[in-house]
């Protein structure tokens, strides 16, 4: 009774995480994963030490910090003098676009995307109804490119900080496996994009007449260059045995200890309902291995030839689950199930399931962050405005990242041939 009831939970919960949402009910994932927890706890088969013991605190730590450092960089106006100098670059449309690509790319490789987003894209939606422009492929390009260039490095988005927390990933090895693939994808994002709203893009077009205009944050030189010190710093730490966690909250507690910028305005800008989310599914998935349940799986897919320890399995296995339920409970989930796989197998998945991102507007949190905050403006962004460039853009962007993993024997294609047992002796 005690396994059917955890295995039906944890049903229910990433069957939500698939839709997205509870029907007739504003509850999003992050409240369906509580709604679980809640569930586990009230019937006896979880308690609250369990869930504290599931928690993956390492994690959590380096999550928060991430966001911390964000924090500084938005709150000093750094940000915002992006988004500003992408706007009002004199050049055409095609500088502004790839301006766009190449500034998202570069600070969501070592920044929490959420944050990025949520100070960068309205000022660059409003920047581009200020000009006459049409917003709609400045929004995919600023999405598109802010999943690629996470991809890149450990730190770029909260699947791959999980992963490689977990496997204990080395950040320059990371680098190497996924940054070229990254950079690829920025190329593919401004050429799809340009490709297909090049004509648009020239045409005039009227800014909406009850667009609200953004607030920004004025540039505060200080407390930029403070946090380009501590993303410095942080990046330095991470090539030294501390660990990563120690040494992200060490830079995190002195951007706190703050003269000008309030801590609680630094705290208030962290998305805590993502942490929430993380440590809910924690708990979810780590009863699959209270129960055997994982164990059972690991051994059917191991005796089955179906472990995702090639490319044939894992390249599907991204694309479904990053757009069917996200990335992170993707993640979680593989890691529950499979808590020792080899390195390049998470250095493909983190790689893969961040491209597969771009995929569909439901393929990340980054890109249903901007068509919302695209749609208060005026500047509404469809499901299928952003598949027409996503599709292309991942389609490109996989194909290569599966050529680069096999060029650095990373991963196989199919799986490896089991090793022929040696003749018994006469």
């Amino acid at each position: 009774m005690h396994t059917a009831i955890v295995l039906l939970i944890l049903i229910l919960t990433y069957l939500g995480m698939a839709a997205g949402r509870i029907a007739w009910l504003q509850v999003d994932r992050t409240g369906i994963a509580l709604l679980a927890v809640i569930a586990l706890l009230a019937s006896g088969e979880m308690t609250l030490d369990d869930f504290g013991a599931s928690v993956d605190m390492p994690t959590l730590a380096l999550l928060f910090a991430m966001m911390i450092i964000s924090a500084q960089l938005a709150e000093s106006g750094f940000i915002d003098l992006c988004a500003r100098t992408i706007s009002n670059t004199p050049g055409g449309t095609a500088a502004l676009l790839a301006l766009t690509v190449a500034i998202g790319g570069i600070l969501s490789a070592v920044l929490a995307n959420d944050i990025l987003i949520i100070a960068m894209a309205p000022l660059l939606i409003s920047g581009a109804q200020r000009r006459h422009l049409d917003p709609r492929p400045f929004a995919i390009a600023l999405a598109a490119s802010t999943n690629a260039g996470s991809a890149a490095t450990m730190i770029g988005n909260p699947q791959n900080i999980l992963l490689g927390a977990i496997g204990r990933l080395d950040f320059w090895t990371f680098l190497a496996a996924c940054g070229v693939p990254a950079l690829f994808a920025l190329f593919a994002v401004f050429a799809v994009v340009w490709v297909q709203w090049r004509r648009r893009m020239r045409e005039p077009m009227p800014p909406p007449d009850s667009a609200p205009l953004p607030v920004a944050h004025a540039l505060d030189r200080n407390q930029t260059i403070k946090g380009g010190v501590a993303v410095l710093a942080l990046l330095l730490l991470l090539a030294t045995p501390l660990p990563r966690e120690i040494g992200a909250l060490i830079i995190a507690a002195l951007l706190l200890a703050n003269r000008k910028i309030t801590s609680r305005s630094m705290i208030a800008t962290v998305d805590w309902p993502l942490l929430l989310l993380v440590s809910c599914l924690f708990a979810i998935t780590g009863q699959l291995n209270d129960t055997g349940i994982a164990a059972g799986v690991l051994a059917f897919l191991d005796g089955s030839g179906l472990l995702p320890n090639n490319l044939a399995l894992l390249l599907p296995f991204a694309v479904v689950t990053s757009n069917a339920i996200g990335s992170v409970p993707a993640a979680m989930l593989f890691l529950q199930i499979w808590p020792s796989p080899p390195p390049g197998v998470l250095y493909a998945l983190a790689l893969l399931s961040t491209l597969a991102g771009n995929l569909l507007l439901s393929g990340s949190l980054t890109n249903l962050l901007i068509a919302e905050r695209a749609d208060r403006m005026g500047a509404r962004l469809t499901f299928g405005d952003f598949a027409r460039a996503g599709i292309p853009i991942a389609v490109l962007s996989l194909a290569f990242a599966a050529f680069w993993l096999i060029f650095l024997d990373i991963l196989p294609v199919t799986p490896p041939a089991a090793p022929i047992a040696a003749p018994a002796p006469p």
